[in-house]
């Protein structure tokens, strides 16, 4: 058997969408699946956004400064209680 045909990334994209959704079901069943806070989703987004943006920007060859990832962006909160706990 060729290395390339081995493990799930191998698999056909069906048979690995079942597979993830048995293991997903059964750690929600079992009491240990991570279930997502309103602020766990919105900061994800965010990266997630600013991450395709740069990716884009990069494509086109228009890459300008960006803030920092840390940096109070698009008014998400995030930043500022991260940094009121350091006080």
């Amino acid at each position: 058997m060729a290395k390339e045909d081995r493990g799930f990334a191998s698999m056909d994209r069906a048979k690995q969408r079942e597979i993830a959704s048995k293991g997903g079901k059964a750690a929600h069943q079992k009491g240990t699946a991570h279930e997502w806070t309103s602020e766990e989703a919105r900061e994800a987004g965010r990266k997630g956004g600013m991450a395709s943006h740069r990716r884009k920007q990069q494509q086109t060859g228009d890459v300008q400064s960006e803030p920092a990832a840390d940096q109070n962006v698009g008014g998400d909160m995030m930043g500022d209680v991260r940094n009121e706990n350091l006080t």
